[in-house]
């Protein structure tokens, strides 16, 4: 970080969406994501981005709920609250179970849903 004085953001500022990321001096832009029951990138997101997986990396800590990731190469793996998953490029995932996921992504909220004409 380059910034001569520190520096907050909330993630609890309203903006009337489900995915919020904040901009800090020289760092990459960390979001709260929030996924309801029922959703799964392959059918929610995979229309808006364009292409067959998720193509954006990320670095992840799981605040609540349950989700479900598997890679292209078919590795399934299931994120728990308090886990910290780190993700390469061209996987799925989804809601496991009944209650909503809320994850704060260090790294790849800054390009979730954008196919790839848009720099993802």
């Amino acid at each position: 970080m380059t910034a001569a004085t520190p520096e907050r953001v909330s993630f609890n500022a309203p903006n009337g969406a489900h995915a919020r990321s904040v901009d800090l001096v020289d760092m990459a832009e960390p979001g709260r994501l929030t996924l309801q029951p029922g959703w799964r990138w392959s059918e929610h997101v995979k229309p808006l981005a364009g292409t067959e997986l998720c193509e954006a990396p990320h670095f992840q800590f799981h605040a609540a709920g349950t989700i479900g990731i598997r890679m292209a190469d078919g590795t399934e793996i299931i994120a728990h609250p308090g886990d910290v998953t780190a993700l390469p490029h061209g996987h799925d995932a989804w809601v496991v179970g009944n209650e909503p996921v809320v994850l704060i992504d260090w790294w790849g909220a800054s390009n979730y849903a954008k196919g790839p004409d848009d720099g993802a």
